[in-house]
């Protein structure tokens, strides 16, 4: 290990002969792979036991559907059960629309995933002097990061940015784009 690797941190307030602006670069690309990192399992972990919950409740509100829908007509009970029969189902409803809800955070923790992984890769590439001014390496790199999109907007927008359309442009047509898809839950 050379003095260079051994030496973490950020020396750009007090720099020194043997400062760097690559080795800046590669401390901000860490911090923000562990703070992406350390977000998503944070928010993993609970929005399993969400996901576990409301999963179970939309049994449960079957159940009892089920159920109240075999009580027997009665005179005295038959508005109480109407009505306790539109609640299940209202409830049941909005738990499947929570279930739904929690299918998209799935996509956004794979998508924060793809992101961290390319960062990653960059931080290797970046660092490494026979990779770092090799524009060979630098199409491994994006077709490395290609490859990670599973939608075809994804891919869409990063071969624009990639042919040199501003990256706020690239977006802002992939979020029309998203927009006007709707609602498709598609999970990968």
């Amino acid at each position: 290990m050379t003095a260079a690797d051994e030496r973490r941190g950020s020396s750009a307030s007090m720099p020194d002969l043997d400062w760097s602006q690559v080795r800046e670069t590669v401390l901000m690309l860490e911090l923000a792979v562990g703070q992406i990192d350390a977000a998503m399992k944070e928010g993993g972990s609970s929005v399993e036991v969400l996901t576990d919950s409301f999963t179970s409740m939309a049994g449960y509100m079957r159940m009892m559907g089920t159920a109240l829908e075999q009580l027997p007509d009665s005179p005295a009970t038959a508005q109480l059960k109407e009505s306790l029969i539109g609640h299940a189902g209202e409830v049941a409803g909005r738990v499947q629309k929570s279930i739904i809800a929690f299918q998209f955070y799935d996509k956004l923790s794979q998508r924060l995933a793809h992101v961290s992984h390319s960062l990653e890769a960059l931080t290797g590439l970046v660092t490494d002097q026979r990779k770092l001014y090799n524009p060979f390496e630098w199409v491994a790199l994006q077709e490395k990061i290609r490859a990670k999109y599973s939608t075809r907007e994804e891919i869409e927008m990063f071969n624009a940015v990639m042919k040199g359309m501003p990256v706020k442009e690239a977006l802002n047509n992939y979020k029309a784009e998203m927009k006007d898809k709707g609602d498709d839950v598609e999970l990968f």
